[in-house]
């Protein structure tokens, strides 16, 4: 069979679209492009906005003009908010839950083997390695090999679940409970990627900072989280041949003093920190059901400061959320300006049915969203040129992950442990493919008419 894949939404789908890939091959079936004809189309849906849900929608049907004749396969988180509503889409084959991802390949395979008048039972007579009943679908054990998804950086997930319940966000009732990965599948995975090649592991979860909490409340979230997922950091920075760790989106409750100085010592750490923020403003937080105050949130970013020097602190912020005010949204843009941050990922708010914030008074109009969004994406271009001016040394250790053309001239790129995108003249560098996954240092020399982009040389001295 000829399988393609399509994937939308965060790096948790990402991870879980490598493995079914690689669960495809493994019966001994090809994996091609998404645009080439196929037997079968899987498209690993999101969610998180209407915007997302569209998206989803728009490329099953592009599937199904693609291949009339082809299975075309919704599975992630859109599938399950999708049955909540009572939705229902011609384009679509089978609607497969994030529940059932780990048995895609078997649910898929009967699909199209009942279409060809086969059976799995025939397939595994024919050696096809069907060994897995359908009536047997569980949650994800998570004891997959990871997978890497970029050119040099490779993802784990070792956590899924969100048991937070943000009035806005529909992701807990589609991703299901906490649940964690044991150390020792993550020193496994871990060792293999090494063995690999892979120099950066970036640790992701659907609430990454409930890593090894099994608890529901809140009060028992901020007992409990921190030390497991710094067991579990300290386990992949025991793995030989790591020499990166950058960390998923942190809830901001986990930054303590304890927290941040146990995590200086791992010296893989990248000094990157993905806070999600939401919201400056006090209240909104608070009708957003975010458990923390935007002085909290301030105080946890003065305690990566004291551990990290210059740390890149990058943060999700929702506008235009339910009876959001302007004095509110001014409040959020002075709190950006006063954290500092590296970087900002705008949102306006989209309405989930099923979610509390969905049955609020005060929705405010697509047009006032983006105007508020306007405006704090050109606070955020200003705040991120800054730090870049602020944390760039003379020198600096970049992987370099590919080479690419920028103003007619090729460019070897990477980042460096900021998530800053450096690049090089591929022409001054002697076999420059041959840079790529490898950490290098870099002599910064300016900026590239993308300012997005600084520009560096390779110094041997050094």
């Amino acid at each position: 069979m000829r399988v393609a894949f399509l994937t939308l939404g965060c790096k948790v789908n990402s991870y879980e679209t490598e493995k079914m890939k690689i669960n495809f091959e493994k019966k001994g079936h090809s994996v091609v492009a998404f645009d080439e004809e196929a037997d079968a189309y899987i498209i690993n849906t999101c969610t998180v906005t209407n915007i997302a849900d569209r998206k989803s929608r728009k490329m099953l049907h592009r599937a199904k003009r693609l291949n009339p004749e082809a299975v075309v396969v919704a599975t992630g988180c859109y599938v399950d908010s999708a049955r909540a509503k009572g939705e229902v889409d011609e384009s679509v084959d089978l609607f497969i839950s994030n529940s059932d991802k780990d048995n895609l390949v078997e649910i898929v395979l009967e699909k199209l083997y009942q279409i060809n008048g086969q059976t799995l039972e025939q397939d595994a007579q024919n050696n096809c390695h069907a060994d897995i009943q359908l009536n047997s679908l569980v949650h994800e054990n998570m004891s997959e090999a990871a997978i890497k998804e970029e050119h040099t950086r490779a993802y784990i997930k070792i956590q899924d679940g969100c048991n937070q319940y943000c009035t806005y966000c529909i992701i807990p009732y589609v991703r299901g409970p906490l649940r964690s990965k044991s150390l020792e599948d993550i020193r496994d995975e871990v060792t293999k990627l090494a063995e690999a090649g892979y120099k950066e592991i970036v640790v992701t979860g659907i609430h990454l900072s409930s890593y090894g909490v099994n608890g529901k409340k809140s009060g028992e979230f901020l007992e409990k989280a921190g030390k497991p997922l710094l067991e579990a950091l300290e386990t992949i920075d025991s793995v030989e041949g790591v020499e990166r760790i950058r960390l998923g989106s942190l809830e901001p409750r986990i930054i303590t003093d304890g927290f941040a100085s146990r995590l200086s010592k791992i010296k893989t750490i990248c000094p990157h920190f993905h806070l999600s923020l939401q919201s400056g403003s006090e209240s909104v937080l608070k009708r957003m059901n975010r458990h923390y105050s935007p002085q909290e949130y301030l105080d946890g970013v003065k305690i990566l400061e004291k551990y990290f020097e210059n740390p890149a602190v990058t943060t999700d912020i929702i506008v235009g959320f339910p009876m959001e005010t302007e004095e509110e949204f001014l409040e959020t843009v002075q709190f950006a300006k006063e954290v500092r941050f590296a970087q900002i990922h705008v949102f306006k708010y989209s309405r989930r049915q099923g979610t509390v914030a969905d049955r609020m008074d005060g929705q405010i109009t697509e047009h006032e969203k983006s105007l508020r969004s306007d405006r704090l994406l050109k606070c955020e271009k200003r705040l991120e040129n800054e730090y870049m001016d602020r944390a760039l040394k003379k020198n600096e250790k970049v992987l370099f992950e590919e080479i690419t053309e920028i103003g007619g001239k090729k460019y070897i790129i990477g980042y460096n442990e900021r998530y800053i995108r450096i690049a090089v003249n591929a022409d001054e560098i002697k076999d420059a493919q041959s840079k790529c996954n490898t950490i290098t240092d870099v002599e910064i020399i300016g900026k590239a008419d993308d300012d997005d982009i600084i520009l560096g040389k390779i110094n041997d001295n050094i």
